[in-house]
């Protein structure tokens, strides 16, 4: 996967969150005790990588490579398969999620390593090792 400098295309203004973010950083802590982890929330201005133009597949993927360069470390995308393509993850500050995977949001503090499968009331979450092995 890509990891560069990214903008964020729809970055102009982020509003009052603060409210929204004390909500999702105890769903996030709750989640975490729920798996066992300690709990490594997405800075405040961190990016992810997201594939937008794979929304509207099943199933939603996420999952969390080390923090890099201003990423939080999370890939997101919709569908069975990954791209390797170059261009398939788009840059995305961590405030706009809410508004594209609001369902993901709860595990968003899930520490380097692990991924997400969401499918409807299906949820698959686990620790993938590989993911912490350098490139």
């Amino acid at each position: 996967m890509p990891r560069q400098a990214w903008s964020c295309p729809p970055c102009q203004t982020l509003g009052s969150r603060e409210a929204h973010m004390d909500r999702l950083t105890q769903e996030q802590l709750e989640a975490c005790a729920r798996y066992g982890v300690r709990c490594v929330p997405c800075g405040e201005g961190s990016k992810v990588g997201i594939a937008l133009q794979t929304f509207g597949r099943i199933p939603l993927n996420a999952l969390r490579h080390s923090l890099e360069g201003g990423t939080c470390g999370w890939y997101i995308w919709a569908g069975e398969e990954m791209s390797e393509a170059a261009d398939f993850f788009q840059p995305l500050h961590v405030e706009h999620l809410a508004s594209y995977v609001p369902e993901l949001l709860p595990f968003l503090g899930l520490p380097p390593g692990w991924r997400v499968l969401l499918a409807g009331e299906y949820q698959d979450v686990w620790f993938d090792g590989h993911l912490l092995e350098e490139a």
